[in-house]
């Protein structure tokens, strides 16, 4: 009945367009950096049916909730976990959360490692081999790899240790790599690191990058859910919430599953 009756509401108000329209500012949208195509084509669309314009801005969710926290003029988050979301509600300063897709992390790597999902634990705690990751806390792919590292230990004991202390957490600090330049790609292009852990959404970002690129889904036993999560601002404008039933709309469910996340909102076909 929920799902329905938020279904029900993301039509209708999609479809008044007049209000929305009345507020000549842009809406202003932080988020996390894996959902950067999803909710770039999301903001173009929801303008294309209201004619009220979204301004995004992308980066590592913890970084981004720590900028809202400092006052910066935000309408709507969208976190790659739950727990910055919440925590902008217990501040108060967020009035509405809920979780809006789910993604999974896979191991990217190339051709020449060989790497298999059977093979994969044996693989990552190879001394030859080099691993990159996100980095943790700041940024919540960092901290579902560690979560990953954990169940590793009762898999393995002492993968923990190992894995934790060879990762080399290239992405998801404070500093943002240049426009237009994907450190994941890079990584790997590079050498710098054989595998990297990243979020399994990033394939078609990363397949016309990396040459024999491959993607290896994590063997059950080490398996992690991301679950994403969208926070509706205090103080946010009025169309805002119109943006965020537009992500839970089956229009914006559809936008996020075509750019490899699982939603939440479909409708049973």
């Amino acid at each position: 009945m929920t799902r329905m009756l938020l279904f029900g509401l993301a039509t209708v108000l999609l479809t008044i367009s007049v209000p929305l329209r009345a507020s000549a500012e842009d809406l202003v949208l932080y988020g996390a950096g894996s959902l950067r195509e999803a909710m770039t084509q999301m903001a173009r669309d929801f303008q294309t049916r209201t004619g009220v314009s979204v301004r995004t801005e992308f980066g590592p969710s913890g970084v981004m909730r720590e900028r809202i926290e400092k006052g910066e003029r935000v309408d709507v988050f969208t976190s790659a976990d739950m727990g910055h979301p919440l925590r902008l509600e217990q501040q108060g300063q967020a009035s509405a959360v809920a979780m809006f897709a789910r993604n999974a992390v896979c191991a990217f790597s190339t051709s020449r490692i060989g790497l298999t999902s059977a093979g994969l634990l044996e693989t990552l705690l190879d001394p030859t081999i080099s691993l990159g990751t996100a980095a943790p806390v700041s940024d919540p792919l960092g901290d579902y790899t560690w979560q990953m590292f954990k169940r590793a230990d009762s898999v393995k004991p002492g993968s923990f240790a190992t894995l934790s202390t060879k990762a080399r957490a290239l992405v998801g600090g404070p500093t943002q790599p240049p426009a237009g330049q994907d450190l994941v790609a890079t990584a790997l292009n590079d050498r710098t690191v054989d595998v990297f852990l990243a979020y399994c959404s990033g394939r078609s970002r990363l397949e016309g990058q990396v040459p024999g690129l491959t993607i290896t889904a994590l063997p059950d036993a080490l398996r992690v859910g991301p679950e994403y999560g969208v926070a509706l601002l205090t103080g946010a404008r009025p169309a805002a919430a119109g943006f965020v039933l537009y992500i839970l709309s089956p229009a914006g469910q559809a936008t996020l599953a075509r750019h490899g996340f699982t939603p939440l909102g479909l409708p049973a076909r």
